[in-house]
């Protein structure tokens, strides 16, 4: 956690926070937010952050966007919440908004809460319609904290030490990180190199009729912002349908812009059997779901999934409200743009640093990854890189196995200036 000098209100609640939140729950800055308005916290003594966190890639259309705002004011003084036991305009026109921007063959829409909930449908839909146990996912993934989201999260082992026995029937693969590979400079090779571990897994392992879903972030979030080489989802999207398996793409992390497009599978011009979305979806209101084939789902009887918040009506209207700033603004063409100006300064700056490993990146989904002098991740590099942007006022957030990327996120919607001063601080902390 990092850390400043806090008075008045700051440190009033940081005491109480203290004494009454249990403390399993980390936080990365040791600041009490009071208020954001577009790319900017305020802290309760008034200091404003420069925020290039957006609330892990939820905050797309920056904070408090007056057309969502006034979408969930709006709402929430119509009708709050109906569960299960009514539809609601709402959710059907999302579900219909849904469809409308994603792949052509994905018409089947399931709401949720979070990204893990999210996740867990995807996997109960893929298992009970192949009716086969068998998940591949990849290492260094991140798909949730929820037991099964756990088991097929192998970013860091904080997030699943001590908490075994996990779901099992759970195969792990590598993901094609050229930059640590064998292969560095050649990302090609490297994903010759991943792909080779099916046949392996195939014939030592387990038998592909066993296998229900592969399981893949198009670009690896907690891992550390990890971008694959362009054909990796094409050659998954093969494997999969050579062996009858569902290719589950998680976009909770890349959706709704972030990349450049307003899915990263765009990139690829591939379409999943199930697609995962959440975080971006409603500008900051809670919500997540998975878009699947009406062949698939209507093999998946009504009552055997469900819940209760997921898509409720205020998060509903943020999202319709997200969606509609997202392309009236044109914002993903935007994180294009610019996040590409940006990488490309960034890469300057990083030239003749040693400790600088690699600077990557698609759209507004940046990485600066460190090491120490023998090449080694260095955690520390990181750590030193992010405090010293903190005492810019400047919030990025660390990510990686080692904890050794520190990763931007800024909103889509980031202004030229706000770009520019993000730069300027980034610059000078680079060189820790």
């Amino acid at each position: 956690m990092v850390t400043a000098e806090t008075t008045n209100k700051n440190l009033t609640y940081l005491q109480m926070d203290d004494e009454y939140v249990n403390p399993v729950l980390a936080r990365s800055f040791r600041i009490v937010a009071e208020r954001a308005k577009g790319s900017y916290i305020y802290d309760m003594n008034g200091d404003a952050y420069l925020d290039f966190t957006t609330g892990i890639a939820v905050n797309n259309v920056g904070h408090c966007h007056p057309r969502v705002v006034e979408a969930v004011q709006k709402q929430a003084a119509q009708l709050m919440h109906t569960s299960v036991v009514t539809h609601h305009k709402g959710y059907i026109e999302l579900c219909k908004r849904i469809v409308e921007i994603t792949p052509a063959s994905l018409n089947s829409v399931f709401l949720a809460n979070s990204g893990a909930e999210a996740v867990e449908g995807a996997i109960k839909l893929a298992r009970y319609v192949t009716g086969r146990p068998g998940i591949i996912n990849f290492r260094g993934s991140f798909h949730g904290r929820t037991f099964m989201t756990m088991a097929l999260t192998t970013s860091k082992l904080n997030y699943r030490e001590k908490y075994e026995p996990l779901p099992s029937s759970i195969f792990t693969l590598p993901y094609p990180y050229t930059y640590r590979s064998h292969f560095r400079g050649n990302p090609e090779a490297c994903l010759e190199d991943s792909l080779k571990q099916f046949d392996a897994l195939f014939t030592q392992i387990v038998h592909p009729e066993q296998v229900a879903a592969i399981i893949v972030e198009p670009v690896q979030g907690e891992g550390g912002y990890i971008v694959p080489p362009v054909t990796f989802l094409k050659r998954l999207r093969q494997i999969a349908d050579k062996h009858k398996i569902l290719l589950i793409v998680d976009e909770v992390q890349t959706g709704f812009g972030r990349t450049g497009k307003m899915f990263a599978i765009e990139h690829s011009d591939i379409e999943p059997d199930i697609l995962v979305l959440a975080k971006g979806i409603a500008g900051g209101m809670p919500l997540s779901g998975f878009v699947s084939r009406k062949e698939l789902t209507n093999k998946w009887p009504a009552g055997r999934h469900g819940t209760t918040f997921g898509g409720n009506p205020v998060s509903c209207a943020a999202a319709l409200a997200t969606i509609d700033v997202l392309l009236d603004e044109k914002l993903p063409e935007r994180a294009a743009r610019l996040g590409k100006e940006m990488l490309e300064r960034l890469k300057k700056a990083a030239e003749g640093k040693p400790h600088v490993g690699e600077v990557r990146g698609l759209g507004f989904m940046m990485a600066i990854e460190f090491s120490d002098k023998d090449g080694n991740p260095s955690k520390e590099n990181a750590e030193k890189a992010v405090a010293k942007c903190f005492e810019n006022k400047l919030l990025v957030l660390t990510a990686g196995s080692h904890g050794h990327v520190i990763r931007l996120i800024p909103p889509l919607n980031l202004s030229d200036d706000e770009a520019e001063s993000a730069l300027k601080i980034l610059e000078k902390c680079m060189s820790v």
